[in-house]
């Protein structure tokens, strides 16, 4: 079972920042997940809040600051000061990084009530076109099936999980109608018999947000093929990585 680092490494690093992406490389682990959202001007930045309260050191609805205004805040003094320098990146810089340091990325498309879905899939699939990415290296996902189905149209190589905290009872249709490869859920509305039956679908698995090595040890048995951890270091160090 794969290794997911959460947000970069959210435990080791501040969330969605390109230390947390470098935390990642320095342990070794495959992927990481991140999510984007669109800036006033409508650059694609790596953010998961509405507002820049909780990670910055600036107040506000992310959607109201443009790029500039928002590469001036501090996006690293929060975790701690050693990384007072962070900023929050583009998303093209963070797969660009990705990309040097051979990382996939599981992009989640991050949408609050007043955003607008056909905009913020738009200026992704733009990054994705300009920057020439590996398609083979990226996932994309989305609580927003409406995401899914454009995502389909402007970027078809890429594949693509519907993201979902309870499996709803019309899984397989939902996957087969978004042409889906994968089913991104919570670890704890997982059961065995259900796990079963999406795997026997011939669909990948992926869980969110496991923390705890027996947990995880449990999803692995089950045959989820990859989860989202905080920690992905106490599976390393500790030598019980789920497999």
């Amino acid at each position: 079972m794969i290794l997911c680092g959460h947000r970069g490494v959210a435990s080791l690093a501040p969330e969605n920042t390109l230390a947390g992406l470098r935390e990642a490389h320095r342990l070794g682990l495959e992927w990481v997940e991140i999510d984007v959202q669109l800036t006033r001007d409508e650059q694609v930045v790596v953010a998961h809040d509405e507002k820049v309260n909780r990670c910055t050191n600036g107040k506000g609805w992310l959607r109201q600051f443009d790029r500039d205004e928002l590469s001036r805040l501090d996006a690293g003094s929060w975790f701690a000061p050693t990384f007072a320098d962070e900023r929050i990146p583009l998303l093209q810089d963070y797969l660009a990084l990705a990309a040097r340091l051979g990382i996939h990325v599981n992009i989640e498309l991050k949408l609050y009530p007043e955003d607008d879905a056909e905009r913020l899939c738009r200026r992704v699939s733009e990054v994705m076109t300009q920057g020439a990415f590996d398609q083979n290296m990226l996932l994309f996902s989305s609580f927003e099936p409406d995401c899914l189905r454009q995502l389909r149209v402007l970027q078809p190589d890429i594949d693509r999980a519907l993201l979902v905290e309870r499996i709803p009872d019309d899984w397989q249709t939902q996957l087969q109608q978004l042409k889906c490869t994968s089913l991104n859920c919570h670890h704890r509305h997982l059961s065995r018999a259900r796990a079963e039956a999406i795997k026997a679908a011939g669909y990948r698995l992926n869980c969110y947000t496991v923390n705890h090595t027996s947990k995880a040890a449990t999803l692995a048995a089950w045959g989820v093929d990859m989860i989202f951890t905080d920690t992905p270091q106490d599976y390393l160090t500790t030598g019980s990585r789920p497999c």
